[in-house]
């Protein structure tokens, strides 16, 4: 899985903004940037690598704290292992094609070092010319009776040659390994304790890291818990991906022709086979790509060739789903990745747009001029919910606006509510599809609208959620992440202050996704479930996180809310409304953060598309010190004996 960023979000910020200046600083004394310029460029190219450096240490630390097994991990994990009744066989499926040697014995060593010791190693060498790979596997079978190796004949290419060590394999597990990667040795005793906890698993998968010829790791995959609209953008399964040997029989392994993106065509039809309650994650780095140095990455043409073979595996995957009439492109600024742009309706359903207001006749009649002038949708109405507007300047765009589009204005006065403006307007409401709206939104561009509803209408969807920028273009809300935030960690926007141009730790800021949660700042969601799960909570969360409540009922009654990256708008935040954490407001902030933690403590503890390894304090791919992760092993661990007191301390 190629990584979109290597450094993190806030450092690439601070370049990005520093390199800002700079230009427009030359721009003004072009005198000055002849001379000076000259002079920064050798500095500042060392200080970009050193801190891009110092991120790769911190990583390095947390393998180290986090990761590295000490000697009571070692004996509690084989302590777990003798308890477990099922021990299922682990067939390890590796392709080999031209291995360098030392990655080839690297690869197969790192199999025979796993702590789990019911696995055999199946291996396909695709009729590899280099005469140094058929003696090192001859080595490897002839060593350990649970290697099996078979020579093709001729060259098929990876799916052929998959195919092939897939015939070899007897395991009731498949897991699926490159020719010159490596496993830590905990990774099939994590696959083989996953089954034990969840006998149903049909498809387990892992987080992954990669490793450079000497063993170094850098650029961590933390992955979210299983997400359908995720695996369409991206291979989010990809590796340490372990499947259900008669799953893979029943599916006829690797496809030819998906060669390239031949694991990301499995995954999609194993998953859809088993659905997506028999798919596992297990928060852990379980495998390491190798990044050989000196060897060239894919060229343009094999990289095209991929993302071309990931598109048609999707395309595929939606019509044997019964979909029809979506069309793939790519994922913009992360142009590996793919968007799914789904058929939209032939008779649109009737929109209902609701918007709580008080005077700021300024934002409002930018949003509603927005809604009514610049969004390409057919069938809308538009409800204000006026909140006791007094201003001249403010009853006056009303009349204008009940004139010229036909737009309802509903006077609610009384002390602010926002849940209550919503409900009430709801009532009123006639659409099929009702979309919350901030009278701070300013539309970008028409077809915003169309994006949404055309989520929010398919089956299992509940809440859909738009990308929102600041007025300056850097990022507001692309989802919300539960258990952030101060005080009570309740939830927090996930993206915030990123540059328009970043596409996020694996393009996250831009690829349709799963979450927990998205801000009613525009919110869209079928009329249907809100009357299933009862609207917004007016009598305990009249101001803050009822959004959130209402995204975790919605999910509590079996929907996933989604975040539409191409419904982009324009948000000023809190621009209506005061700081929280005012004197003024405290205490019923703090009020409405009990109701929040006593109706869904555990929930907000658990954000399943919030990996534990990645930190609640800093929502940009910072690590967690130390993970939330509960690692299969802890009941067995025995803490080692106090030493005693020597005769110095006792004295």
């Amino acid at each position: 899985m190629p990584e979109t960023t290597t450094i993190p979000a806030r450092l690439r910020r601070w370049v990005r903004e520093s390199l800002g200046v700079l230009r427009r600083w030359s721009h003004r004394h072009p005198h000055l940037r002849r001379s000076v310029l000259p002079l920064l460029r050798p500095l500042l190219r060392p200080l970009l690598r050193e801190l891009a450096d110092r991120f790769a240490s911190r990583y390095r630390d947390w393998v180290r704290i986090e990761e590295t097994l000490a000697p009571q991990d070692l004996a509690a994990i084989a302590a777990h292992i003798a308890t477990l009744g099922a021990k299922p066989l682990i067939s390890v499926v590796m392709p080999v094609y031209n291995t360098p040697e030392p990655f080839l014995r690297a690869a197969i060593a790192s199999v025979e070092a796993q702590l789990w010791p019911h696995w055999q190693l199946c291996i396909a060498d695709d009729a590899s010319p280099a005469p140094h790979v058929a003696r090192v596997l001859a080595e490897a079978a002839a060593r350990d009776a649970r290697i099996r190796v078979e020579r093709r004949a001729v060259n098929g290419h990876i799916c052929a040659a998959s195919n092939t060590a897939l015939a070899l394999a007897t395991g009731e597990w498949v897991a699926l390994m490159d020719h010159d990667d490596l496993l830590p040795p905990s990774a099939l005793y994590e696959i083989a304790a996953e089954v034990a906890a969840h006998p149903d698993a049909a498809v387990i998968y892992s987080d992954e890291d990669h490793a450079d010829n000497h063993g170094n790791r850098s650029r961590p995959y933390f992955k979210p818990d299983f997400d359908p609209d995720l695996l369409l953008a991206q291979n989010l399964v990809s590796h340490l991906g372990a499947y259900r040997r008669d799953l893979m029989t029943e599916i006829g392994g690797f496809r030819d022709g998906f060669e390239g993106s031949q694991d990301h065509d499995l995954a999609l039809r194993a998953t859809r086979h088993c659905g997506a309650a028999r798919v596992r994650h297990i928060p852990a780095v379980l495998y390491h790509w190798r990044q050989q140095s000196g060897v060239a990455s894919f060229s343009e043409s094999e990289m095209e060739r991929c993302v071309a073979a990931s598109s048609r595996a999707v395309a595929d995957h939606l019509a044997a789903s019964g979909v029809v009439g979506a069309r793939i492109e790519r994922a913009p600024l992360a142009p590996i990745f793919n968007r799914v742009v789904f058929a939209f309706p032939t008779k649109p359903p009737l929109v209902s747009v609701i918007i709580p207001t008080r005077d700021r006749a300024k934002l409002l009649r930018t949003c509603v001029e927005g809604v009514v002038s610049r969004t390409d949708y057919p069938a809308l109405e538009i409800i204000i919910a006026d909140n006791g507007s007094v201003e001249r300047a403010t009853l006056a765009l009303f009349e204008n606006l009940r004139k010229a589009h036909g737009v309802r204005v509903l006077p609610l006065p009384g002390p602010f509510n926002f849940s209550r403006l919503n409900n009430q307007a709801l009532r009123e409401a006639r659409g099929e599809v009702i979309v919350f709206l901030n009278n701070d939104i300013d539309v970008i561009g028409p077809g915003w609208l169309r994006e949404m509803v055309t989520h929010a209408l398919r089956p299992g969807i509940g809440a859909v959620g738009a990308r929102l920028l600041f007025a300056d273009g850097r990022l507001q809300h692309c989802g919300d992440v539960l258990g952030v935030g101060f005080p009570g960690g309740v939830a927090g926007h996930y993206g915030g202050l990123a540059a328009p141009d970043d596409p996020g730790p694996f393009a996250t800021y831009v690829v349709t996704r799963s979450v927990s949660a998205v801000t009613a700042a525009c919110l869209a969601v079928r009329r249907a479930i809100l009357d299933e799960v009862g609207g917004f909570d007016e009598a305990n969360l009249a101001v803050a996180f009822n959004d959130v409540d209402l995204c975790l009922r919605i999910r509590e009654a079996g929907y996933r809310n989604l975040y539409a990256p191409a419904a982009e708008l324009y948000h000023l935040e809190s621009a209506t409304r005061g700081d929280d954490l005012r004197p003024e407001h405290r205490e019923r902030f703090m009020a409405e953060v009990r109701v929040m933690r006593d109706r869904w403590g555990a929930a907000l503890d658990q954000d399943p598309y919030w990996n534990p390894n990645l930190s609640l304090s800093v929502l940009d791919g910072q690590l967690a010190f130390p993970t939330r992760r509960v690692k299969p092993w802890r009941d067995f661990i025995k803490e080692a004996p106090c030493a005693p007191p020597d005769a110095r301390s006792a004295a």
